[in-house]
């Protein structure tokens, strides 16, 4: 079984929030406090360590008091260069990922991911939702993987991929079916915060 202390949790703040008018996601108060914090509350109790992967207001993301990690791939590349700054500084030998703008997270998401690549010989696990319509719906931005991916990442950013769905389903991947969509529910505009500020 992969141990909750050799798992490092990476917070995702290194976007440019352009669908919230360019402003910091993470650093978007959430009731009192910011959207990153409550990401970093949920994950703490999962994982041996934690990292917060950003690229401005580092000060402010520095004071939550953890580490800071920026971009080595330039022009805000997305989460899949986010990932590869956290694999680049990872101290332990695995690595998840989490979205700054998800402060429902399951708080069952890690140990479960875990079991999956344990009990399937995968290499990678992301959870799967499941829609109103019934669709089923990868949420590529919550991925548990090894850091030894971390030279597969860089050839697969080297070569201009950008999308992490496509880079997770080139590997052995377990497909974790969680319930709650809602869980997975990112804040994406400023109207979408204030509707879960009402909640």
């Amino acid at each position: 079984m992969i141990a909750r202390d050799d798992i490092t949790g990476l917070i995702l703040a290194g976007g440019r929030g352009s669908r919230m008018g360019g402003t910091d996601k993470g650093l978007q108060p959430l009731r009192g406090t910011p959207m990153a914090m409550h990401t970093m509350m949920r994950l703490t109790p999962q994982t041996g360590a934690l990292m917060i992967n950003a690229n401005r207001n580092l000060a402010a993301y520095e004071s939550f008091g953890v580490p800071v990690v920026t971009d080595s791939v330039p022009d805000f590349a997305g989460p899949l260069a986010g990932m590869l700054a956290g694999l680049e500084q990872c101290q332990t030998g695995w690595m998840v990922t989490a979205p700054c703008d998800s402060p429902f997270l399951p708080a069952d998401l890690v140990p479960r991911l875990a079991q999956a690549i344990e009990a399937e010989g995968a290499e990678l696990a992301i959870p799967v939702t499941v829609d109103a319509d019934g669709r089923r719906q990868l949420q590529p931005v919550f991925c548990l993987m090894p850091v030894g991916m971390l030279d597969d990442l860089i050839a697969y950013l080297n070569g201009g991929g950008r999308k992490i769905e496509t880079w997770a389903t080139s590997h052995r991947l377990a497909e974790v079916l969680f319930d709650d969509a809602g869980a997975f529910a990112n804040i994406n505009t400023l109207d979408e915060l204030r509707t879960h500020e009402a909640d």
